[in-house]
């Protein structure tokens, strides 16, 4: 069937009308599904990498420190190599102070503390180790003793000395009149003073802690 001019123009017209609108239908950018989005990019192999959190006001605005930490020996009169040989020396009289036997005689209880006590306190030991009462009960009880120092605390020091105070912990044996031995632990604390001098260090004075130290 012919169509008349007016009919040709109107059907050019609806056509033209639906062309545009399904251009606009596949040209107009459209969102996803929720079920169905579009995965992100991925590399074979690779586990992909979360989005860093954010930063803290603490790690953002407080640099790390810096620099070489403080040597306290500079502001003492001693160094560290001193104060090692000094603590080396006390442990070692604590033991020879609190370790001896009846069968000694003052000299030899002494003799193994020469080099490490100075010349006034080893005769003060030897009096005191000879005392004749402790000296008669010492060997009638057949009594030995083993002995250790702890080092808990530096109480003072000064130009060329040095404080310590030290935990010693001692055994004690002794022979009962039914031959059975006996055994005594005791500890107790004490500060021990030791000053250097052209020979090295050495113990100079020992007192119970809660007496001081002069």
């Amino acid at each position: 069937m012919d169509l008349t001019s007016a009919q040709r123009k109107l059907a050019f017209a609806v056509i033209v009308l639906a062309l545009a609108g399904l251009g606009a239908f596949l040209l107009w950018p459209r969102s996803p599904a929720p079920s169905q989005a579009a995965p992100g990019p991925t590399t074979h192999g690779v586990a992909s990498t979360p989005a860093p959190g954010p930063v803290s006001p603490a790690a953002a605005g407080s640099p790390a420190a810096s620099g070489p930490a403080a040597n306290i020996y500079q502001w003492l009169p001693f160094t560290q190599a001193d104060l090692t040989e000094a603590a080396r020396v006390v442990r070692q009289f604590s033991a020879d102070y609190a370790t001896y036997s009846y069968t000694e005689s003052a000299d030899r209880y002494v003799g193994r503390m020469r080099g490490l006590v100075t010349p006034a306190l080893a005769a003060s030991l030897a009096r005191s180790f000879a005392t004749p009462g402790v000296a008669q009960a010492r060997i009638r009880q057949k009594q030995t003793a083993t002995g250790s120092g702890v080092i808990t605390a530096l109480r003072a020091f000064g130009a060329s000395s040095l404080t310590f105070l030290v935990t010693l912990s001692q055994k004690t044996f002794t022979t009962q009149q039914a031959g059975k031995t006996a055994t005594h632990k005791a500890s107790n604390d004490y500060a021990i003073t030791i000053t250097r001098s052209s020979s090295g260090w050495q113990v100079n004075d020992i007192q119970l802690a809660s007496a001081g130290n002069s």
